[in-house]
């Protein structure tokens, strides 16, 4: 009887730890197919050159702000010494320049002011006429004094009509310096390139990180546009854990968790959620097949739930001990649907 009781017992403990057992893992899902991520940028320069210092090497920490590789900067250089040239020529002509219209300007308004006065000549002139035309006829004028007065009228719209082509042409020598002017801002755009391309031949670290994927030396040929190595964005690190699709419920954005690396198991480190994935490429069926689903057969028609990839922020990693792709495990703390 007694041995009975006890089978009984050892049964119902071994339930209650298989029930307590059951209900953590549904509060606090654990996956072990999980790895390190971090944020990573190819190192790429923006000017050509050969590569006459190399500061860094492959698997160096770095500091924001670091050299991390200089290119030979003498043609750059030499553009902007020509271009910085040429401007200060430039000025020298258009202050020149500057003057020159200056002068035309004055001799245009000195014109203008020569037809007033040949215009206010022309006016009197014809009204003197005028006046002494009716005065001929009743012997008030003599004969010659009305001939100058036609004389003085003739010359003065003669004055007139000179000083108006005189005027035109002093306008029309108004030259202007609009055109050095745009010739300037064409320069200046060039020494502000020039300026840029000499600053970018010095490369420096756009973050602390740490330098991977290095296969350059000194004196190798750098193209524009094409990266050089890469760097890990150490300053924060990830875990992206791969769960069960019937354990995501629970799993949110800004819920805590636990992950540890298998590289030191004694560490523990904390987290919170950043984010859960909403699409992974279906390798075992899910696509189509000429408007048909293709779903890809298994033993026993047993059909293995999916998984997602779950991306937790690790608070205070360690850089030394934190690698891009190295293993990891994860528990999350999950919440109930209407929390």
């Amino acid at each position: 009887m007694s041995r009975r009781l006890s089978l009984l017992l050892l049964t119902i403990l071994t339930l209650s730890l298989l029930l307590i057992v059951v209900w953590y893992l549904d509060q606090v899902p654990r996956t072990d197919d999980a790895y390190v991520y971090a944020d990573t940028v190819e190192i790429t320069p923006e000017v050509s050159g050969r590569i006459i210092e190399l500061a860094v090497r492959e698997n160096q920490q770095v500091r924001e702000g670091e050299v991390l590789f200089r290119i030979d900067a003498r043609a750059y250089e030499d553009a902007l010494r020509q271009a910085s040239a040429s401007l200060v020529a430039l000025n020298k002509e258009i202050e020149l320049t500057q003057r020159q219209v200056d002068a035309q300007e004055f001799n245009a308004k000195a014109s203008r002011a020569s037809v007033a006065s040949a215009r206010a000549a022309s006016i009197q002139a014809a009204d003197s006429l005028r006046r002494l035309l009716p005065l001929k006829a009743k012997g008030y004028v003599s004969a010659e004094r009305l001939e100058q007065a036609r004389t003085a009228d003739v010359s003065a719209r003669a004055d007139l009509d000179a000083a108006l082509l005189r005027a035109s042409q002093a306008e029309a020598a108004v030259s202007g310096v609009d055109a050095l002017v745009a010739k300037r801002a064409v320069l200046e755009a060039k020494i502000s390139g020039a300026q840029l391309s000499v600053e970018h031949s010095v490369v420096r670290a756009p973050f602390d990180g740490r330098i991977v994927g290095l296969k350059r030396a000194n004196g190798q040929y750098a193209a524009a546009g094409r990266p050089l190595f890469t760097m890990i964005d150490s300053r924060q690190w990830y875990v992206v854990a791969n769960f069960r699709e019937t354990e995501l419920a629970g799993i949110r954005p800004g819920s805590r968790s636990r992950v540890y690396l298998m590289s030191d198991t004694s560490r523990r480190f904390s987290g919170i959620v950043d984010s859960v994935g909403y699409g992974v490429f279906p390798d075992d069926g899910g696509s189509e097949v000429a408007g048909l689903p293709k779903v890809a057969r298994s033993i026993n028609w047993v059909r293995v739930a999916q998984r997602f990839p779950v991306r937790i922020r690790v608070d205070n990693a360690d850089p030394e001990l934190f690698r891009l792709g190295a293993s990891a495990v994860a528990q999350i703390e999950t919440v109930n649907a209407d929390e």
